[in-house]
């Protein structure tokens, strides 16, 4: 209802008790008892004219009743004023930290902190640096929307120390309460995202830490194996086993293993002056059978190839302190088996057990004959001096090659097991070594 209006209907109480206060004039007749009166409402012009308004009253100085509504009025639209502007700026405090959010939540790392930094350059800046730390950022964050919701708090209180809220019409005092629940609302479930948010991000660090550690790991463990390998050979073949003693706990591993195979030819550099015997050179045993393939001299016997158990002796003759090239090879087709001393074929055979593939899976030892798979070695079968160039192929080498490779002509490597320094470990007191050239162990024949 507009002011001049609620003036109006106070105009027409006051004629209406002044009315009837009043007693008749003289010479007029009372109204008889019972008789109403009808007031007409008259345009403010008029009303001097036609029926004066008496003065109304004053009470100790006391405003009359339509000022003092009209200042009540004034006084709660300044008010509502006053509370609008209060809700507008934190609203746009709240519009300016919902961008920051978006933007932190939508970029990750270095690149959010990046945007961040430059937004701080730009803007008001009411949040600080961005930590490094993703954590840090989710912390700092949760006490930024602490303080926002402090400070609406505190409106609130504000607000009841100013006005009551019996003075405050209901809707407004409806919409302030929506107002303020909607804002605690949504203060809570950016909290909820930021906690949340907060965990999944803690848990994408520690699983990136944690394979950038094992990677790091990894290729620290490769820098030592090249800086080792690069400090004692020259090329990753270039070095020899030694295995000085007669004991069982002296030996060699080849990391890698053997597949299944049809055939095979076994080709390595040995120097050995030991008697009687020079021991066990290398040892494939695989599960159920320890004797897979097997070159042992044992006592006075001669040297002798085992596979699956059974035995073929070869015309080599090797104890003299000197370096010599063997290779041996052998098929399941007839069990034929051949023996090559310095690239001269010194003797063959067949029936050594035939149509019987080679096992895959096992372990591949040097200098000991093993009695079950990878242990239980006897000191003496085991090998003495030293040995290079150990090389495996699966299949039979033609005797031109075995004869260049014997006389340094040509370098092939196995191509099942190749002589490589990091497919070699050495156990018990073993050790590698730099080995003479080629060119120089043939000298020593």
């Amino acid at each position: 209802r507009s002011p001049a209006g609620m003036l109006l209907v106070a105009a027409g109480l006051l004629l209406a008790v002044a009315a009837g206060g009043r007693g008749s004039p003289a010479g007029e007749q009372e109204s008889p008892p019972g008789s109403r009166f009808v007031c007409t409402s008259l345009p403010l012009d008029a009303a001097g004219a036609g029926c004066p308004l008496p003065p109304v009253p004053m009470q100790g100085g006391a405003l009359p009743p339509e000022e003092e509504l009209k200042a009540t009025v004034l006084q709660l639209r300044e008010t509502v004023l006053q509370q609008k502007e209060t809700i507008g700026s934190q609203r746009e405090a709240i519009r300016e930290l919902t961008g920051k959010l978006s933007r932190c939540e939508g970029a990750d790392g270095k690149s959010a902190a990046g945007a961040w930094k430059n937004e701080v350059g730009k803007g008001k800046d009411t949040m600080g640096d961005l930590p490094r730390d993703p954590a840090q950022v989710i912390d700092q964050l949760s006490r930024t929307m602490q303080t926002l919701k402090d400070r609406l708090e505190s409106l609130e209180q504000q607000l009841r120390a100013n006005v009551s809220y019996a003075a405050l019409p209901s809707d407004l005092r409806e919409m302030l309460q929506r107002r303020l629940g909607d804002l605690e609302r949504q203060l809570l479930s950016k909290v909820a995202e930021l906690e949340d948010e907060k965990s999944l991000l803690h848990n994408e660090t520690s699983a990136h830490r944690q394979k950038t550690e094992t990677a790091l790991n990894a290729l620290l463990e490769r820098v030592s194996e090249l800086e080792k390998g690069n400090s004692a050979f020259k090329s990753p073949d270039e070095f020899k086993v030694s295995l000085p003693l007669r004991t069982n706990y002296l030996y060699g591993k080849i990391k890698k293993t053997l597949p299944e195979l049809y055939a095979f030819t076994v080709c390595l550099w040995l120097r050995s002056s030991a008697s009687p015997g020079i021991g066990t050179p290398f040892s494939y045993a695989v599960p159920g059978q320890a004797n897979e393939i097997v070159l042992i001299e044992w006592g006075n016997n001669p040297i002798e190839l085992l596979i699956n158990d059974k035995v073929a002796q070869l015309p080599l003759f090797i104890s003299d302190g000197k370096w010599h090239h063997i290779c041996i090879t052998w098929t399941t087709r007839d069990g034929m088996w051949e023996a090559f001393q310095d690239g001269e074929k010194l003797g063959t055979g067949e029936n050594l057990a035939p149509w019987h593939p080679i096992k895959p899976g096992g372990v591949l030892i040097l200098g000991q004959e093993q009695d079950t798979v990878g242990g239980r070695f006897d000191a003496t079968q085991a090998f003495v001096g030293e040995m290079s160039q150990f090389n495996i192929w699966d299949r039979v080498l033609r005797a031109e090659d075995i004869m260049n490779i014997a006389n340094c002509s040509i370098n092939m490597p196995g191509n099942i097991i190749p002589w490589v320094d990091n497919n070699v470990d050495v156990f018990g007191g073993a050790t590698k070594w730099p080995v003479e050239t080629c060119e120089e162990r043939l000298l020593d024949l």
